[in-house]
């Protein structure tokens, strides 16, 4: 896939990092803190891409339509993945360019914790690809 300015090569795919551990318990455990305790949430990412029980309609579409290569992964299935052979160390979330030769990242955490919609990442994103 060709793009302008920084671009996303073939081998290259956009890394969505959450916040959160995998796991149906994780999962019961996260859904209940976005109904009793949204303030306090750690996910950004999760929050803006997903409600409390399915994924945002927006977000689903953008996704669905992409021609860019995806991966999302819970931090803790990152580290199993990656995290060990290359010494990565990020602060979750994040949304990382990934290819062969290593990780940069695109949406650092600091941004995603300003984000308020589905819409505000898919321009951000679209805007840095």
């Amino acid at each position: 896939m060709e793009s302008k300015n920084k671009g996303v090569s073939d081998q290259e795919r956009l890394i969505f990092i959450y916040n959160a551990n995998s796991g149906i318990r994780n999962k019961i455990f996260d859904s209940a803190h976005k109904i009793f305790s949204p303030d306090t949430y750690a996910c950004n990412l999760c929050d803006i891409t997903y409600g409390v029980f399915s994924e945002k309609k927006a977000w689903k579409e953008f996704r669905e339509k992409s021609l860019l290569q995806m991966e999302f992964l819970h931090k803790d299935e990152f580290k199993a993945l990656y995290a060990s052979k290359f010494g990565y160390k990020f602060n979750f979330p994040v949304v990382l360019i990934g290819s062969k030769g290593g990780f940069e990242v695109l949406v650092a955490k600091d941004e995603l914790d300003k984000l308020e919609s589905p819409e505000g990442l898919m321009r951000l994103i679209t805007g840095r690809i």
